[in-house]
């Protein structure tokens, strides 16, 4: 499913083709549809954790600053470690801020890096202060580019219910739907992130070597 083809389909679904007259109840724009579809990413990006939302990349810390900058489309960190002059990977401890601040009081205390913390939304804190320049892998979860402005999606093309009915959860409560519908849509997004959730978080954890298959009972 492509962004053209999620559109109709919200289209038919709520039987509204927009644009509409303001305070109708019905869809008014395709910006606000848009707004609906990246609304139910959003929703889906931050329930499940997908390996095609992980990304690694590698960076530098300075000597003397504590301090590291995330990439623009972190979501959430996996690991960071740093890797010393002979080439080993350090992975680093995740600590809160005040313990970072505690253990490490001066910025003069320097060393290689044992802990970090998330600081805000730009950067982290680490500790203690890297005494040198430090290569960084970071592997973390991020925002892929929404379908609106991509045109497709990995959800659209191998999960493309989870997104409408996301999206029509999204589009539906706007029109002030009927209960009995939006309580369908919602059962059915559900059912879709269940499924969801059991490729991303168990299928794509394990393999068949240490794990043995699943087996249903036959009827």
């Amino acid at each position: 499913m492509n962004y053209a083809a999620l559109v109709s389909a919200i289209k038919a679904y709520t039987e509204n083709d927009f644009p509409n007259t303001a305070g109708s109840g019905g869809l008014t724009s395709t910006q606000q549809v848009n707004n609906f579809i990246q609304q139910a990413e959003q929703r889906v990006f931050n329930s499940v954790q997908l390996l095609d939302l992980r990304k690694n990349v590698t960076g530098a810390t300075t000597a003397g600053n504590k301090y590291l900058t995330t990439p623009t489309d972190w979501l959430a960190n996996f690991s960071i470690a740093v890797i010393d002059e002979n080439g080993n990977y350090n992975y680093l401890l995740n600590k809160d801020v005040n313990f970072i601040r505690e253990a490490f009081p001066s910025p003069n205390y320097m060393g290689l890096p044992q802990y970090y913390s998330f600081f805000d939304k730009n950067s982290h804190i680490l500790g203690p202060t890297p005494d040198m320049n430090y290569t960084v892998e970071l592997h973390y979860f991020y925002y892929p580019e929404s379908i609106v402005t991509a045109s497709t999606s990995w959800l659209s093309t191998n999960f493309d219910s989870v997104l409408l009915y996301g999206s029509l959860l999204e589009a539906y409560t706007f029109m002030k739907g009927e209960a009995d519908v939006i309580a369908g849509y919602q059962k059915r997004y559900d059912e879709a992130l269940a499924l969801l959730k059991e490729l991303g978080e168990g299928k794509n954890r394990q393999d068949m070597y240490r794990t043995p298959q699943v087996r249903y009972p036959v009827r």
